[in-house]
């Protein structure tokens, strides 16, 4: 239904930022038409009672009441069947394409702000209601997707150029893949595996959201864990401090507790959220996305998927990841041995009976960089409070895009969530809203991510909108969380300077192998002292990171690569032998190849059943991240001699970012770059 976008997951996100990969888990969801995962430059209908402002940036509507999102749920769908046979029969706008943009315009009004609230509202009658009426939307794209009329119509329409030829294109993929043209049993039989999907999805997703474990510690096993992490905690009737499994409590005790029960008890409850139940649903999922497979004739879901995508099929993602895993695989070795010599430090046992496990990777990877480069990412805190922090990444944008940001004063699902109006600086003129939600609460999404609630269109005037959300520390950033946020903020940035014709390629709507790349390449900035130094711009009362803390941050960076990158390969070919085609059982599949690794299977652990991904937008697309951050590091060469270059950023704001989906990213990359797209960048940063 939205998309949403962040970063790639693991399933223990403290040890990943240790290792190099320096955010909390998250992904791209791109969830259209039923259950199957698209592009939303192939979203092409919705539709709702309330007329909606289909020009200018809007405003995120006020639903106060589980009632109310039924009521507007019902009311929209009823309108959107009556405009669905308006364009069937040919009313309504000549151009088809037109027509079926601005049905998506309405969804985007009066859907998307619905099912962005199940994720992040703090009533649980209301999220459940916009669930709900999730499914029920759902339902009707799968419907809508199987009319043949109106299939018809975009078939017979002759484009009059490149955008309306990619818009066709994309309509026609998300139609024939919906099963319009199958014969009439198996187009009935698509739809039903379809709904089945989404349901299931939604239950996987709702039952690590809604997580209630929570762990009682007492203050000696917390030793070692900033007290930020655990002294609001609650106390129970032991005097033991209880606490829940958000990202920053979970990261701060795998990071930093030196009793090494403790960490294992943590690991063991943040990678075995969903618990056995999410395994059968796993297991259930991958069963039907093969039967939906077959109904097209073809092998496995990951045929099925691969097809629409960059990548265009299998065999050339399995060559890419082989490539990944043959660079990275001595150096995992190397990084394990001296976990390995530094846990045998410690404890002051022969190296020989040291046993490294998993729970121990984030915390001697910490204990590392700090003998090696005197580094501890808590002292970062101190230089980065969060709003200047939000301020400085705004300042980054406008130094590069020539964009400013006003706040807003707006009624939103939560107090702590903001609205800013982001405008152009020459012209003045507004371009998008932009909504901030940035620190932790119950059942709120647990990791960070962007959604594009609306997309551009300059056919009406009609200007874009996204949702940034995050759970950082009120104290402050560290530097691996302020990568996390201009991480996140690239991906805003996507969002709300996309120009596009049709809301519908707008933004973030681009192929899944590609929505990665702008957002992981201004990863980079912050190791950038002039880069860094706008911090005293827009904070006069924040103390500048010292330039040898810089130094030896960006020094330390190397370490642990071969560790994240041999685990992100393991994570993309799991996700690509479940969606294969004999659809395997998910836990037996992930002990098998985890086993098959230099630390082994991970004995009582349930990883799958916690891995988000797989049931929403990468399923059998998991690779996305590693093939995107290729491209990544090629654009990221335009901006060698100056990352704040406003010439270049300019240009890549006018070519890359504001085009969206509307054009092939090869072809947007192409025209940046004044070159064919290449892999060479990746390999050469890869391997420093």
């Amino acid at each position: 239904m939205i998309v949403l976008i962040g970063r790639w997951a693991v399933e223990d996100p403290a040890a990943a930022m240790a290792a190099g990969m320096r955010r909390p888990s998250s992904f791209v969801r791109v969830r259209r038409f039923g259950s199957r995962w698209l592009s939303l430059a192939t979203l092409c209908a919705l539709a709702q009672a309330v007329p909606a402002a289909e020009s200018g940036v809007g405003d995120f509507p006020t639903h106060t009441s589980a009632a109310e999102i039924t009521s507007v749920c019902t009311t929209a769908l009823k309108e959107a069947a009556r405009r669905e046979r308006r364009i069937a029969d040919g009313q309504g706008e000549a151009q088809v394409l037109v027509a079926m943009d601005r049905l998506n315009q309405l969804a985007e009004d009066r859907i998307y702000p619905i099912a962005f609230l199940a994720n992040v509202h703090p009533d649980k009658k209301l999220r459940d209601a916009a669930e709900a009426c999730d499914l029920r939307y759902r339902a009707f794209s799968s419907r809508l997707l199987q009319n043949p009329r109106i299939h018809a119509r975009i078939k017979a329409l002759v484009p009059t150029d490149a955008i309306d030829a990619q818009t066709r294109e994309d309509l026609l993929f998300a139609f024939e893949d919906a099963g319009v043209a199958l014969p009439p049993a198996a187009r009935e039989r698509a739809r039903v595996l379809n709904d089945e999907l989404a349901r299931l999805s939604q239950r996987f997703e709702r039952r690590v959201r809604e997580d209630r474990s929570r762990l009682a510690f007492t203050e000696a096993e917390l030793d070692g864990v900033p007290p930020d992490a655990w002294r609001k905690a609650p106390v129970d009737a032991s005097g033991r401090r209880v606490l829940g499994l958000d990202d920053p409590t979970y990261g701060a005790i795998a990071e930093g507790a030196r009793n090494p029960l403790t960490r294992e008890r943590a690991r063991r409850a943040y990678v075995n959220r969903g618990g056995e139940a999410n395994l059968r649903t796993l297991a259930r999922i991958g069963q039907q996305r093969r039967a939906y497979a077959a109904l097209f004739g073809l092998d496995s879901y990951a045929d099925f998927v691969l097809r629409r995508r960059m990548a265009r099929e299998v065999v050339r993602v399995q060559a890419f990841l082989d490539e990944v895993k043959d660079r990275v695989a001595k150096r995992e070795l190397r990084d394990i041995a001296d976990l390995r010599a530094a846990k045998a430090a410690d404890l002051g046992s022969p190296l020989d009976v040291t046993v490294l496990n998993r729970w121990d990777v984030a915390f001697y990877t910490e204990r590392v960089k700090r003998e090696r480069f005197a580094l501890d990412q808590n002292s970062f805190r101190q230089y980065f409070p969060p709003e200047s922090s939000v301020d400085f990444v705004m300042a980054v944008a406008s130094r590069m895009f020539d964009v400013g940001f006003r706040a807003v004063p707006r009624q939103l699902w939560h107090p702590d969530a903001k609205a800013y109006e982001m405008f152009d600086l020459r012209s003045r003129d507004t371009l998008a809203m932009l909504y901030l939600d940035l620190y932790p609460r119950a059942d709120k999404y647990g990791h960070a991510a962007v959604w594009g609630l609306r997309g551009s269109s300059t056919l009406n005037g009609r200007l874009p909108a996204a949702a940034l959300v995050t759970n950082f520390h009120r104290e402050g950033l560290t530097l691996d969380e302020l990568e996390t946020l201009i991480h996140e903020f690239g991906h805003a940035l996507h969002q709300t300077l996309s120009t596009t014709r049709y809301s519908s390629n707008a933004g973030i709507s681009v192929k899944l192998d590609f929505v990665e790349a702008p957002s992981q390449m201004l990863e980079e900035w912050i190791y950038d002292a002039k880069v860094l130094a706008l911090f005293g711009q827009v904070c006069a009362s924040c103390k500048p990171v010292p330039p040898d803390l810089l130094r030896r941050a960006v020094q330390s960076r190397s370490f642990g690569k071969g560790l994240l990158f041999a685990r992100q390969h393991l994570f993309a070919s799991f996700d690509l032998a479940l969606h294969a085609k004999d659809a395997p059982e998910p836990m037996a599949t992930w002990e098998r190849m985890e086993a098959a690794t230099p630390l082994g299977f991970e004995k009582g652990s349930r990883f799958p059943a916690s891995f988000e991904h797989l049931v929403g937008g990468y399923g059998a697309g998991y690779y996305a991240y590693l093939w995107s951050l290729a491209t990544a590091q090629d654009l990221r060469t335009a901006f060698e001699a100056d990352p704040l270059d406003a010439t270049v950023g300019h240009r890549y704001r006018d070519t890359v970012l504001a085009n969206g989906g509307q054009l092939d990213p090869n072809e947007l990359v192409r025209r940046f770059l004044g070159r064919p797209p290449g892999n060479d960048a990746f390999f050469e940063w890869l391997d420093r």
